[in-house]
């Protein structure tokens, strides 16, 4: 593979070296095909830099990429391929690997926005000017989600989710209302829009679907949508190679940030300080900020105070549990997609039967369509019932810890996040033990995990609320009744 990649260059029309961009657009395809498109598109095509002769006339390439960690990794694991090749196309030419300066990103991203393409860098001393290069100008769209920055600072983006495709019900409509706001206009209606709600509600295709709506119909607005865990990666990473200055910079001038599961910085102090900065820094600036969390901001574990204030500065919509009417809905609307009929009863028995979240209600249909198409079978409630005989039976009431909670808060007029604190007034330790029993009682997890649940409470800690409740149930006929009425509720 790698010595038939050599011969062709070696056979192609690169020896005239007459056109330095085409040159270098030819290079990059053969980089992608000996590394693959994985690796390519993280480390090879953030790749910039110019292309000119020194004084003697021999043919130089002086590649950029944007940090100090990048430039180091592409010159230690690619380095050598790209100077074997490159001696291909100039054989006495050299290459060195250089860092993008601050000046020069901020340049190449106003002139990205303007011309569609990255600015050229300027000639070293002693070198002719020629033609310059970059990923922008010779390799179409940089990443999806964003004009301006590349694949390694942007999730890559689901074609699925969009707007268009978002199936709107009473229990999603806020958030969903907002998501459109947002994305139609380039004055923060709401600053920040925090959406919460537990798994496969909706959130990631709401963000996606903010971000694609953006990229189509205002290409000029900056944007960076990645996860928390990643925005905390590529902080230690700058901190480690003492590159902050370009992190706050890239940071700091987007016009929109999109953050998704916020909720993974919590307890880490340091990224958590960094993100307050930048979250001040865009608004200040009039700039939007989207977050994303699986929990209001007033109920994050381990999130600075001054932090779950800020995030609560805007507008905070909740995305709730899918009713049956609105799962009925994605079920035909993802019907139609499939292109396969599927029965009504079929439709409305998985709407009834499959209530944990839209992603295990779309899987459960994918499923029967498949063995349907694979099979040659007629799609009928008897075969579903078959095909899904596992799915059914894992989700005929699979109680979290987070609505147990959820649910005694309510009941007690206590907030859930006094759940995981450490306050110790009977007010609140006796609804708190109240929910450590029902977690013991109607899931299977264990006393570890519980009390990690619970503030990071160690197991004997619920081992002892589990006894205090049997105490209190054994000779209390009212607080029996209403541990047994918190049981039923979350049971139905």
């Amino acid at each position: 593979m790698k010595a038939q990649a050599v011969d062709t260059i070696s056979s192609s029309p690169l020896h005239a070296a007459d056109d330095f961009g085409a040159a270098w657009e030819n290079l990059r395809a053969l980089l992608r095909d000996r590394f693959g498109e994985t690796a390519f598109r993280r480390w090879l095509e953030p790749i910039t830099g110019e292309i000119g002769h020194d004084a003697t006339g021999v043919s130089q390439a002086t590649l950029t990429l944007p940090t100090r960690f990048m430039r180091d990794w592409v010159e230690a694991h690619y380095g050598d391929t790209i100077r074997t090749l490159w001696r291909q196309i100039s054989p006495e030419g050299g290459v060195s690997f250089s860092v993008m300066s601050p000046l020069t990103k901020a340049a190449q991203t106003k002139d990205a926005i303007d011309n569609a393409a990255s600015s050229p860098i300027a000639p070293l001393a002693g070198m002719q000017a020629s033609r310059a290069f970059s990923p922008a100008s010779l390799s179409g769209p940089v990443s999806a989600a964003g004009n301006s920055f590349s694949g390694e600072n942007c999730a890559d983006l689901d074609p699925r989710f969009t707007f268009d495709n978002f199936v709107v019900g009473k229990p999603n409509e806020l958030a969903y209302a907002a998501a459109r706001r947002v994305a139609d206009t380039e004055n923060p209606a709401f600053n920040p829009l925090f959406l919460y709600g537990g798994v496969g509600l909706g959130k990631t295709h709401l963000m996606h679907a903010i971000a694609w709506h953006i990229r189509t119909n205002y290409p000029h607005r900056r944007v960076i949508y990645m996860s928390a865990e990643k925005f905390m990666y590529q902080f230690v990473r700058a901190l480690r190679f003492k590159d902050t200055v370009a992190f706050k910079e890239q940071f700091r001038s987007v016009d929109v940030l999109m953050i998704d599961d916020v909720q993974f910085i919590g307890g880490k102090d340091t990224t958590q300080e960094e993100f307050f900065h930048t979250f001040n820094a865009l608004v200040d600036r009039n700039r939007q900020v989207i977050i994303s969390a699986d929990k209001s901001p007033q109920d994050l574990d381990r999130m600075e105070e001054r932090l779950r204030s800020r995030l609560g500065w805007g507008l905070v919509a909740d995305l709730h549990p899918v009713n049956y009417e609105l799962r009925l809905g994605i079920l035909h609307a993802k019907g139609e997609k499939l292109g396969c009929p599927v029965p009504d009863k079929v439709m409305e028995f998985l709407a009834h039967k499959i209530v944990s979240n839209v992603r295990e209600l779309e899987g459960a249909l994918n499923r029967i369509v498949a063995h349907a198409q694979l099979v040659g079978r007629t799609i009928s409630l008897e075969m579903t019932q078959e095909v899904l005989a596992d799915m059914l039976r894992s989700s005929e009431r699979r109680i979290t810890i987070d609505e147990i909670q959820k649910k005694v808060a309510e009941h007690y007029n206590v907030r859930v996040a006094d759940m995981h604190s450490a306050r110790r007034s009977r007010a609140v330790a006796r609804p708190r033990q109240v929910a450590m029993y029902l977690a013991k009682q109607l899931t299977p997890r264990s006393l570890p995990e519980i009390g990690r649940k619970f503030g990071g409470r160690d197991h004997t800690t619920v081992i002892h609320a589990v006894r205090k409740i049997e105490e209190l149930s054994a000779y209390d006929a009212a607080f029996r009744e209403d541990v047994e009425l918190l049981r039923r509720l979350l049971q139905n």
